[in-house]
């Protein structure tokens, strides 16, 4: 599976962002509440979670296509203005949401924690040459 999502990061780069805006849209409603994930802030971690995915297969398609350090620029703000606008949907558009600083907080942690990661990782394998 992961060679996959590294043959296609455009397709599966995509399909995350429509899972993260159908997650998004969902009427207030249908989504679970639990007082004990409150407590632990588990929506937060959802929200930073599914934000450095969404990173990591962004700059996944810089690798697969040899992009330099201006691609990683405009993917990062890319996936960090989806982040906010979903937010903002939520606010004006998405019946029964209602947007949260917190969660874009959690979603910019989200696309930085994968910014370092592949900083890390991209200097780990031009060291090892």
């Amino acid at each position: 599976m992961l060679q996959r999502i590294k043959n296609q990061p455009i397709l599966f780069s995509t399909l995350w962002a429509v899972f993260i805006f159908i997650l998004c849209a969902t009427p207030g409603q249908y989504i679970p509440s639990l007082s004990w994930l409150e407590l632990l802030s588990f929506d937060k971690f959802v929200h930073l979670s599914i934000f450095f995915v969404q990173c990591s297969l962004l700059f996944l398609i810089s690798i697969k296509y040899n992009q330099g350090l201006p691609f990683i620029i405009v993917y990062f703000i890319v996936a960090m203005v989806y982040g906010l606008l979903l937010e903002l949907m939520q606010a004006r558009i998405f019946s029964n949401r209602s947007a949260d600083l917190n969660d874009v907080i959690a979603n910019t942690t989200g696309c930085v924690l994968a910014l370092i990661l592949f900083k890390k990782l991209k200097f780990k394998k031009k060291s090892d040459f």
